[in-house]
């Protein structure tokens, strides 16, 4: 296990990859955003899109991570989720136009994609960043050189569960990371090719991501959420309010089995997991 810093991911392009979870955006109620989005392969994610871009003005270039606090947007009536995810750090590599040539894995860890579900937004970057702290990445992660089922990823699974008045609740449902539609150097493969020519247009809700590294000066490092998985019923139809916990755990299954890691945190003992990448979020209204 490594740790992982907030300071290094300050100058990191923040980065998501949409649809790589079966049923995950129906679920969430978005699949209907990209009907005019033409996939590269029938079981290939949908896109990808930005959610912090050091430097860029506006929104975007706002830091949204932390290790422990997730603040409700200061918005009425906003729906909020977790979004439970394997997030990857890794190296960029670039050629001298400034368009992207590797992404070289370093870390993976628990990752929060907290989302506002607002339907039929403009792009989903403006449901992904609404200031600091709306996300959250792990404070501890697993090194790795590569995101392959039988490589960085083998053994490793996605719980997540939300803490409300004393009582917890699985909200998504634990998930091999092998489970993923695109890993290993599929995805890779995908995602430099996206952030390559993917344009994004008024009629998608993407957006030209790799262009917005250059502009950025090309970032050597990135952290990108990988895909959230599916929701339990529960999970599906409960929203975060002040006072919750969101908990997300990447675990290897062979240190902490999934009745293990449920019945810790069930418990309020999800500290003592062995091998455990743990992502412990209290949430808060906004002091804005």
């Amino acid at each position: 296990m490594i740790d992982v810093a907030l300071g290094a991911l300050r100058h990191a392009a923040g980065l998501g990859v949409a649809g790589n979870f079966a049923g995950h955006l129906e679920q969430a109620g978005e699949a209907a955003d990209f009907a005019n989005v033409v996939p590269t392969a029938a079981e290939a994610p949908k896109g990808m899109f930005p959610w912090y871009v050091p430097g860029r003005d506006g929104q975007l270039g706002v830091f949204p991570v932390t290790h422990d606090v997730l603040v409700l947007p200061d918005q009425a009536g906003v729906d909020l989720q977790i979004e439970p995810e394997v997030g990857l750090i890794a190296r960029l590599g670039y050629d001298a136009h400034g368009r992207i040539t590797s992404i070289a894995p370093e870390a993976v860890a628990a990752w929060n994609d907290c989302s506002i579900r607002r339907e039929g937004a403009r792009k989903i970057s403006d449901k992904k960043n609404w200031g600091p702290a709306s996300k959250g990445v792990a404070a501890r992660g697993f090194a790795v050189s590569d995101i392959d089922p039988a490589g960085g990823l083998a053994g490793l699974r996605i719980a997540s569960f939300m803490r409300r008045g004393g009582e917890v609740h699985e909200y998504g449902i634990d998930s091999p990371a092998a489970g993923y539609s695109y890993a290993g150097a599929t995805l890779i493969d995908w995602m430099i090719e996206r952030l390559r020519e993917q344009a994004g247009s008024d009629d998608t809700p993407l957006e030209p991501v790799g262009d917005y590294l250059a502009s950025a000066g090309c970032p050597e490092l990135a952290l990108i959420g990988i895909g959230a998985t599916r929701y339990t019923a529960f999970g599906e139809s409960t929203y975060l309010v002040a006072g919750d916990e969101s908990i997300v755990v990447v675990y290897d299954e062979g240190a902490s089995p999934p009745a293990r890691v449920h019945d810790a945190v069930m418990a309020g003992e999800e500290e003592s997991l062995d091998r455990a990448s743990l992502l412990v979020q209290r949430v808060e209204v906004s002091r804005g």
